[in-house]
């Protein structure tokens, strides 16, 4: 049982690991089909009109706005992509992972405008649950939405607000593990659910949350990450697969989860945690090879080691780099002389794909792996992505 194996972490090189890799590596070789997840498969939520679209015409790029860091300009740039979201998701609730990351954002950008509307959108779609996770309680995707829960409880704090979500994790823990496969196989699950579960130890003063939670990254590192490109395969699926140009597939987007997941993850632990050095560390070597494979206009293309392949830049992959780098030189994890350029070169790149009418688009849809899209693409997840990034920009802006 789960709860009997708090602080234990299960051996990368176990019996039961190598078998599920093995057996995914051999499925992708005979053109069998993953299981699902492990494909690009949309569920219901994720097929949803609200979640975002495609125009062939998106109209004109935003004449009055600036990528230049500088608080007013930078207020201005999140404002109209915010109100532009609002707009568009007013009345439609979910409980999805793709809106999830919208409501972080929402949150991010409420406190950074101070403006209450996005918080109380957030805060009606958390009444209209009832403060509930997505009815897949063990699946990292509809565990996202607890990250808003935590937030708005932060801000003021009723018994309520916690109340399911915590009976929902009890019974998460007492799921017994399955060697076979992890409880997070894909690295996008390490923004979905490890900033719930740390979030949660923190609310409650309870060890057992993020106990499950370091025991469960370790799992999904130790079967993902690539320690000499110091970045995450989407999934084991991916990991004898390449590129045109004959490297590894690393999806911007996938890796964009992960440092946007350590950054919620960190915010989240205590500073004296023994654990935080590891998180820490992963969060600098990403850092690194991120910024040393920035493009030239500040953005990354959806497979980051061929860039060439990629026409167009890819904005929520990006959105999430640009948060997490300028989280890390706000707190002193990243040196500001080196990464504070590449923090300027991505928020105005960024910016450059606002829209007349306040859309943010050359977002990615919903995938698994580098994939084409139009350059209006726009998807919620993506916006949330960018008012977090926005909110940190703030933070560093004169």
């Amino acid at each position: 049982m789960r709860t009997l194996l708090v602080g234990r972490r299960r051996n990368p090189e176990s019996a039961g690991a190598r078998v599920w890799v093995a057996a995914m590596l051999a499925m992708a070789v005979l053109g069998l089909a993953i299981p699902a997840g492990a494909a690009a498969q949309l569920t219901a939520n994720e097929r949803q009109a609200s979640v975002g679209d495609a125009p062939e015409m998106p109209g004109l790029l935003a004449a009055d706005v600036s990528g230049a860091m500088r608080r007013a300009k930078v207020r201005a740039a999140m404002r109209k992509v915010a109100d532009w979201q609002l707009e568009r998701v007013r009345g439609a609730y979910s409980q999805d992972w793709t809106f999830a990351t919208l409501y972080v954002g929402m949150m991010a950008a409420s406190e950074t405008l101070n403006d209450p509307r996005y918080r109380d959108y957030v805060k009606d779609v958390a009444e209209h649950y009832q403060w509930t996770l997505g009815p897949r309680t063990a699946h990292a995707d509809d565990q996202a939405i607890g990250q808003s829960y935590l937030w708005l409880d932060g801000q003021q704090h009723k018994p309520e607000h916690l109340r399911a979500l915590q009976g929902q994790f009890d019974e998460v823990m007492q799921i017994p593990d399955d060697a076979q496969k992890p409880v997070w196989w894909w690295c996008d699950a390490l923004f979905m659910a490890p900033p719930v579960w740390a979030g949660l130890a923190k609310a409650t003063h309870d060890e057992k949350y993020v106990a499950y939670m370091d025991r469960e990254w370790h799992v999904t590192a130790d079967l993902l990450w690539d320690p000499q490109e110091h970045l995450f395969w989407r999934d084991a699926s991916y990991l004898d697969k390449h590129e045109r140009n004959g490297k590894k597939i690393f999806w911007s987007r996938g890796n964009g989860w992960v440092m946007g997941g350590l950054v919620r993850l960190l915010e989240a632990l205590p500073a004296g945690d023994p654990r935080r050095a590891f998180y820490e560390e992963k969060f600098r070597q990403m850092a690194e090879k991120v910024r040393s494979i920035q493009g030239e206009d500040g953005l990354w293309r959806p497979g980051l080691l061929d860039a060439v392949s990629y026409p167009h830049a890819e904005v929520s992959g990006s959105a999430f780099f640009v948060y997490a780098l300028a989280w890390g030189v706000r707190h002193g994890l990243l040196e500001k002389k080196t990464y504070l350029p590449v923090v300027e070169r991505g928020w105005k790149g960024l910016v450059a794909h606002i829209y007349a009418d306040g859309r943010l688009g050359s977002i990615q849809p919903v995938g698994a792996a580098p994939g084409e899209y139009t350059p209006g693409a726009s998807y919620v997840f993506g916006v949330g992505a960018y008012l977090l990034a926005g909110s940190e920009v703030d933070a560093l802006s004169r």
